[in-house]
């Protein structure tokens, strides 16, 4: 086909047949032991399914310290091999790759595990938003988890998966010792940015010396981390010139391309970009309070007016100023001038046109996918048949994403729906086995837009 959207996607060692990846997303589906459930198939099957050229797993954890959330499939043994490797034969079905996205959380913990009381980091300070504990990792303990990441991409490669993105952005353990901001070690892991890079380094290294270089691997990573943003007084973190040399050293070590994205905590004010809904965070808040040194002050503001207003409009000061969808562009360009492997980006992708420009100009690669997909699975089947967007975008009210915590992740925005009940039947979807959406079915008039949030929604008694 002519249009760039669905020409192939070269990457070292893995061809896509087209632009549009799913990026990693998922809610807590499977066991807490880190076992994969049909849950978890079905979820990754339906965006399959509905055109994207490659799905990057949700976070997969080297370690059970390693979760950011119980609920997630682990890489962290041979018997979780037969589960990745079914599922990689039921998204295969579809002409779809499969890449799992290798994760360590770090001092990133949103809800403790009943094994491990505390996260491990770069740093033994708290973490500054929701104050979540962690002890600074020793050497030794560093080069377990260097281990790991290897061994994690042995099992991917032995499971029949396409390859494995390392999860180096939006605050995780990679983010940790990259950062300016965050890392305050005084041994090699810590102040010159050589030093702060040489943990992503080694585990690039040790994941080549494992899988060879005949096997797709790309990095994930947060340009700039602006946690300035986040907290008016914590400092900004790299700035995008140090990420740059970063992405130039992880090219030379062997990386086949890298994932771009922003933010040094999660969540962060551009990721995901746009609403803060402080009435949902509310409802799931609560289970965090014993979580995090921070968290019940977090909970009195989010739930009391006039100070969640405050919140919300500190909040969304980027999607003010530049937007969501493509809110990451910019930086991607800035990488595509001094590094020769593709480069993919997320930031809010849901109009063909949008995305069309932005790989036709040079800004990247390719795109990669959450929230957008979440609302509308089909979509790059969508922009097949000829549509620019779809009928009932994405709306980035962010619901989705502080649900999950408590509830299973879908779209929360009851406005795309035509009733409340076809919005619990599309979220419970997930527990049953995919099947198409029906060949015709009801949609609002593409010019319609979805009303935007009411401001009072957002305060709570």
């Amino acid at each position: 086909m002519s249009d760039v959207l669905f020409t192939p996607l070269e990457l070292p060692n893995l061809t896509v047949k087209n632009r549009l990846l799913r990026s990693s997303v998922a809610g807590r589906f499977d066991n807490y032991d880190g076992s994969g459930t049909p849950v978890r198939m079905n979820w990754d099957v339906r965006f399959a399914a509905g055109g994207v050229g490659a799905i990057i797993s949700s976070n997969a954890p080297v370690h059970p310290r390693g979760r950011l959330v119980p609920g997630y499939a682990h890489m962290d043994a041979d018997d979780k091999i037969p589960f990745w490797r079914e599922l990689g034969r039921r998204v295969h079905e579809h002409d779809c790759k499969y890449i799992v996205q290798l994760a360590h959380a770090g001092r990133e913990r949103i809800v403790p595990s009943i094994d491990y009381a505390t996260g491990v980091s770069a740093t033994g300070q708290v973490e500054p938003l929701n104050g979540f504990r962690a002890t600074q990792l020793t050497l030794p303990q560093i080069g377990d988890i260097v281990g790991a990441f290897a061994q994690g991409a042995r099992r991917a490669r032995e499971a029949g998966l396409d390859g494995i993105e390392v999860a180096g952005a939006n605050g995780v353990l990679f983010t940790q010792f990259l950062s300016s901001a965050i890392n305050d070690r005084d041994d090699d892991y810590g102040g010159s940015l050589e030093n702060r890079a040489r943990f992503s380094l080694e585990v690039v290294e040790a994941i080549r010396r494992e899988v060879g270089r005949d096997y797709c691997l790309g990095f994930k990573i947060s340009l700039r981390e602006h946690l300035n943003e986040v907290l008016p007084w914590l400092p900004a973190g790299n700035t995008l010139e140090e990420s740059l040399q970063v992405c130039r050293w992880l090219e030379a070590a062997g990386v086949d391309y890298v994932h771009v994205s922003a933010g040094g905590e999660f969540p962060h004010p551009r990721n995901p970009a746009g609403r803060f809904p402080a009435r949902d965070v509310v409802k799931t808040y609560d289970g965090l309070i014993s979580s995090g040194r921070y968290v019940l002050r977090n909970y009195v503001v989010f739930r009391t007016w006039p100070l969640n207003a405050f919140w919300r409009r500190w909040w969304e000061r980027p999607m003010r100023r530049h937007g969501v969808e493509g809110i990451n562009l910019a930086d991607a360009r800035a990488l595509k001038g001094v590094v020769r492997v593709p480069v993919l980006v997320t930031g809010g992708f849901q109009t063909a046109s949008v995305i069309r420009a932005a790989i036709e100009g040079g800004d990247c690669d390719g795109v990669t996918m959450a929230r957008e997909l979440i609302a509308n699975p089909d979509l790059p089947n969508m922009f097949a048949a000829g549509l620019d967007r779809a009928p009932r975008p994405c709306t980035f009210c962010n619901k989705c994403l502080f649900a999950f915590i408590e509830n299973p992740l879908g779209c929360y925005d009851e406005r795309r729906f035509d009733s409340r009940e076809e919005m619990v039947r599309q979220i419970m979807a997930v527990y049953e086995p995919y099947s198409p959406p029906a060949t015709e079915r009801r949609v609002r008039p593409a010019g319609r837009e979805v009303p935007p949030d009411d401001a009072k929604e957002e305060v709570v008694a």
